[in-house]
């Protein structure tokens, strides 16, 4: 068996990451990202849950999550999976879009988390191929360029993703997240998110969980992952990273961390290109 392993690259200019990894154990906690995220399972079953429903990715399929779309995910079976994923900053996105369209596209939501689509599993792989390089930087430009004109123009869709949650929900949910949002390295307990938002701690887990897709301790830990993550990438100490963040110490910053993203702090750290 190969084992578990990972390959991790970001730019040190703009919002664009990379990783290719191969996982037979390793187990993707529900977690979001603030990008958007396109991936192509090279072999093996990718599973996975999101937007209230189990998917699995085969040899050859697409996954494309919008930003902040909870999701988790893990080998399909003993053998593992092989996969290569990379995340484009929405204001990246957005502003390919907008050139292209000489005004306003506008964002786009991808109505399906898991799709077969061999154009865009080809143009994914040559995407990932140059970030990884070496590649000359204008090739990574017009590569990503198309990349994005073809999910956008394949995949997406103007739709809603979810039915709405309930007016109620989202304004106890939106109290909680305000109060997260501004507090987040800070140890608070469930009777501070109740009195934020003048309800029981049990509607605040529900309403949240409903409007957000994740308990208000999963969207904590990742602010604070989130958090850490801009510190390390600005050349922060691990354990300083972990420390302002919220997390009780280094190691529990990298248990955490490779939970999320696959890859440790130091590895994220030193994977600027």
């Amino acid at each position: 068996m190969a084992g578990d392993w990972s390959r991790y690259w970001r730019s040190a200019e703009r919002p664009v990451e990379a990783m290719h990894a191969h996982f037979e154990r390793h187990v993707y906690h529900r977690h979001s990202h603030e990008t958007y995220s396109f991936g192509v399972t090279d072999t093996g079953v990718q599973a996975f849950s999101c937007r209230g429903a189990s998917h699995a990715s085969t040899a050859g399929m697409v996954i494309a999550f919008n930003p902040d779309e909870p999701h988790d995910g893990h080998p399909g079976d003993e053998l593992g999976f092989t996969y290569r994923i990379v995340h484009l900053g929405a204001e990246l996105v957005t502003g390919v879009l907008d050139g292209a369209a000489g005004g306003r596209a506008g964002a786009p939501l991808f109505a399906e988390p898991v799709l077969r689509d061999p154009v865009l599993a080809a143009g994914l792989r040559r995407l990932h191929t140059a970030l990884l390089g070496p590649a000359p930087a204008l090739v990574r430009d017009e590569v990503l360029d198309g990349v994005v004109l073809a999910m956008a123009g394949r995949a997406a869709t103007r739709g809603p993703r979810t039915a709405p949650a309930p007016a109620g929900a989202r304004w106890i949910a939106a109290r909680v997240r305000e109060l997260l949002d501004a507090r987040f390295p800070a140890d608070l307990d469930a009777e501070a998110l109740a009195a934020a938002a003048g309800v029981s701690r049990f509607a605040v887990y529900r309403a949240f969980r409903a409007v957000h897709g994740m308990t208000p301790g999963d969207y904590q830990r990742q602010l604070r992952l989130r958090d850490a993550r801009g510190r390390l990438a600005g050349g922060a100490p691990i354990a300083e990273a972990a420390a302002l963040a919220g997390f009780a110490d280094q190691s529990h910053l990298t248990r955490w961390f490779v939970r999320a993203y696959g890859v440790t702090p130091g590895a994220f750290r030193a994977a600027a290109g």
